[in-house]
């Protein structure tokens, strides 16, 4: 086998040595630090494209600057192939290293939200934008600038190891993972059934997210780490009357609150504790004139679960709540229900495996397993093609503990970028570990 680059005074070292185990542990240690200087090295790159981004959000679909980025630095840094409007505005580049091996995904999302940003940066968002008719902010609300510069940063370093990687990496910029505009598709789902995973396939995926805990902390878990997310929409059609006289008519604003409260009983009553389950109405929209009851009340809202069994359960039980209410007022109620993404699941057998590598990025200290994340993400579709994990940054400044920063989607998000390299570190980290282990 022919070892190249900073594997190879490690190969020669322990050729001397007569000792196999010791070769593939010092070859791995040679490696690391590598990543460790080259992140290090690219630091500064990794912080100025996050700040050009931050400063420069696109929504979902329309993230034609972003990935024009993109997609020339990864033409610089050589890579064997580089594939450009993909769902929309997506980013495939494909690294193939200097040695045969399997295939690991990586991915990044690169959409921004429709946020006005009031962060105190000096590279605050100022860009406005039309959004479903609405004049509105737009802001990397939830880190996905960070998301985009850390994998930049990682396509960087596993650039410069090309010759010494077991194997190939696909690199992943996604769009509109928020959810493409109305009546476009997009995001992981599109991305797949456009091809962008067929060729060459990968056998596993990383990703992570950054999230509101100090820097330096990795959260993980194994099984269900974010919720599958469904959206629904109620149609309560009640008979449009006077405001002074209600008997006349059939109130569907009363009705449709009935059906609110109700709702909140299936999470609270009809499912077991044990099962985490989210039921939230987001929206309520009926009426033009305070002296007249309307023909008709919409409710939009979100469902979140971990379990498929139980979502389908719930799914039911909405039904069966908004039109037995309905019904026994004299109301109809028409229930859409409409499935957007699934759990996103970290395989148990990947899982424990990229914590060791984890571990040599942040220390047995910052790996912090966390509990169930009601939150849902598209990642989940391409951890369906192969087993997928994925994991939680800490962005925090110093000193601020969790619960003490704004949330992701907040117009206060803010992101420490010491956190950007510990990031690079860990991607990085996970491809090389992951190649090396699987291609022995």
């Amino acid at each position: 086998m022919r070892r190249t680059g900073v594997a190879a005074a490690a190969f020669l070292a322990l050729i001397l040595a007569g000792s196999p185990g010791r070769l593939v542990a010092q070859e791995a240690e040679a490696m690391h630090a590598e990543i460790d200087r080259l992140a290090a090295q690219f630091s500064g790159a990794v912080i100025a494209w996050r700040r050009d981004l931050h400063q420069n959000p696109e929504l979902g679909n329309r993230e034609f600057r972003t990935a024009g980025i993109v997609a020339e630095h990864l033409r610089s840094l050589g890579f064997d192939e580089v594939r450009t409007d993909v769902a929309h505005t997506g980013v495939v580049g494909v690294l193939r290293g200097g040695r045969p091996g399997p295939v690991v995904g990586l991915r990044a999302d690169m959409d921004a939200l429709p946020v006005t940003e009031l962060a105190d940066v000096p590279f605050a968002s100022t860009v406005t934008t039309e959004y479903n008719g609405q004049e509105v902010g737009v802001m990397h609300a939830c880190g996905h600038d960070a998301h985009t510069a850390a994998l930049m940063g990682t396509a960087s370093v596993l650039a410069e190891m090309r010759s010494d990687l077991a194997g190939t990496v696909v690199f992943l910029f996604q769009p509109a993972e928020e959810g493409a505009p109305a009546g476009e598709e997009g995001g992981a789902e599109l991305m797949i059934a456009e091809g962008a995973v067929e060729s060459p396939r990968p056998e596993a995926y990383f990703g992570l997210h950054t999230s509101p805990f100090p820097t330096g902390l990795v959260g993980w878990r194994s099984g269900g780490i974010m919720a599958s997310a469904d959206e629904f929409t109620i149609v309560v059609t009640g008979k449009q009357t006077h405001g002074a006289a209600p008997e006349m008519g059939v109130d569907p604003i009363v009705v449709a609150s009935q059906i609110v409260l109700a709702l909140q009983t299936i999470p609270s009553r009809q499912v077991a504790a044990t099962n985490p389950v989210v039921l939230s109405v987001g929206k309520i929209e009926g009426g033009v004139r305070f002296n007249i009851i309307p023909e008709t009340v919409q409710l939009d809202g979100t469902i979140r679960t971990h379990d498929p069994a139980v979502q389908d359960d719930v799914h039911e039980r909405i039904r069966r709540t908004a039109e037995g209410i309905a019904e026994s007022a004299g109301a109809t109620a028409e229930v859409e229900i409409r499935r957007f993404y699934p759990v996103t699941y970290n395989d148990p057998e990947l899982t424990a495996v990229a914590l060791s590598s984890l571990e040599r990025v942040v220390g047995q200290q910052g790996l912090v397993q966390i509990p169930p994340l009601m939150v849902a993400e598209d990642f989940s579709f391409f951890a369906r093609q192969a087993p997928g994990f994925y994991f939680m940054l800490g962005v925090n400044a110093p000193g601020v503990a969790y619960g003490e920063a704004a949330s992701n989607h907040s117009p206060y998000f803010y992101v420490n970028e010491d956190a950007l390299e510990v990031g690079v570190r860990a991607m990085a980290t996970l491809a090389v570990d992951y190649l090396e282990r699987e291609g022995r």
